[in-house]
């Protein structure tokens, strides 16, 4: 039995973690394509810059873990706001190849940037000395730092979704997103709204790529290596929707896990082949509207 038990509780465990980074990045390009209906496939970018600007903080300038975050995700939603303005603004009522060429275009850009600034290695992170070791339950340790990764994820996670269900911002995002011509008439300044929504979006990507970055690693591949999870993550789940990522990310990211564990030789294969089964048997995904 306990040798059946621990493998189960470790999947589990470092699944869970795996789950929460992959949805704390992934919600925001959800809500936003499900708003605007842009297809952006740079959103990795910002999960990545945001991964940067916090190791760069903490190994370089000894700011604290804390701060580094925070200091990710305003840097991030400022600059985000920036590309949205210039950039993103004028492919609105583009067609989905010029988005995707576009976005893909700003991926290789981001790419190129961030090997010329930080090289071609993957950036370490520096832990604090009390997110290091292992937290003894008695009937069995678990890294500390994940622990903290966990917990501090769920709180993010309910504090998104009360701002979402709760506040008068998060009723105009839902509004817009079921019918914009209807928010629009109601007087909702749609475009300010979508300036708020896509910073809020890459503020998150960039806090949980600092916070992940232990689980993901920063390198200058960032946005292309990981894109096809961020995505899997908003496609099985459904745009537009906080539930459906969530459950994505939380099928994705454990087993994904198993998969590795178990049939390491086969690496990502069923998932890829989960996923297409499930697409073709809802192409809008979970909880998408069809």
């Amino acid at each position: 039995m306990d040798a059946f038990l621990a493998p189960a509780v470790s999947i589990l465990f470092h699944g869970l973690a795996y789950a929460m980074i992959l949805y704390i990045i992934s919600v925001g390009l959800s809500v936003t394509m499900g708003l605007m209906g842009f297809v952006n496939l740079a959103h990795g970018v910002f999960a990545m810059a945001g991964g940067y600007v916090t190791v760069t903080l903490m190994n370089d300038h000894n700011v604290a873990f804390g701060f580094a975050l925070v200091a990710a995700f305003v840097v991030v939603a400022l600059g985000s706001v920036v590309l949205e303005r210039g950039l993103y603004r004028r492919l609105y009522g583009g067609s989905e190849l010029e988005q995707v060429l576009f976005t893909i275009g700003l991926i290789f850009m981001a790419v190129a940037t961030v090997r010329y600034v930080w090289g071609p290695l993957p950036q370490r992170m520096l832990l604090p000395e009390a997110l290091r070791g292992q937290i003894d339950l008695g009937f069995r340790a678990f890294p500390t730092y994940r622990s903290f990764l966990i917990v501090l994820s769920f709180a993010l996670i309910f504090s998104l979704w009360m701002g979402i269900e709760r506040t008068n911002f998060g009723a105009q995002i839902r509004a817009a997103v079921d019918n914009r011509r209807m928010a629009e008439s109601l007087g909702i300044n749609t475009s300010r709204l979508f300036t708020l929504t896509f910073a809020l979006g890459s503020g998150l990507a960039a806090f949980g790529g600092g916070l992940g970055a232990d689980i993901l690693a920063i390198n200058p591949s960032y946005a292309f290596e990981y894109l096809v999870y961020f995505l899997m993550v908003v496609a099985v789940g459904g745009l537009g929707s906080l539930r459906g990522p969530f459950v994505a990310a939380l099928l994705l990211g454990i087993s994904d896990t198993a998969c590795k564990y178990l049939v390491p030789e086969l690496g990502a294969f069923f998932i890829f082949a989960a996923m297409i089964a499930l697409l073709l048997w809802r192409p809008a995904g979970l909880f998408g509207r069809v």
